[in-house]
């Protein structure tokens, strides 16, 4: 049974360039994704500085091994990656 998922990726002080260096390696990963359902940057203060994606799949494993492919990942950016359950009711 397929569920949604959330991941909720916090940013490294200061690693606005890491984004900008690794956003379209990012970009292109999330667009190969067959569960992806949303994404898009967590904005403070005017600035890119985490994630949200919404995934779906079967299990909260594969969402963490999914995660943990991410390029953003491998370039060091993000300080925390969360993957919790998450249940759509309005939208």
């Amino acid at each position: 049974m397929m569920s949604l998922f959330a991941v909720i990726c916090r940013d490294l002080p200061g690693k606005l360039q890491t984004r900008l260096d690794t956003r379209d390696k990012h970009l292109t990963f999330l667009k190969e994704q067959p569960g992806l359902r949303m994404a898009g940057p967590l904005i403070e203060e005017g600035e890119m500085r985490g994630s949200l994606l919404i995934v779906e799949a079967e299990t909260l494993t594969q969402v963490k091994d999914w995660a943990a492919g991410d390029p953003y990942k491998a370039a060091g950016l993000f300080a925390s990656v969360e993957v919790i359950e998450w249940k759509k009711v309005i939208g």
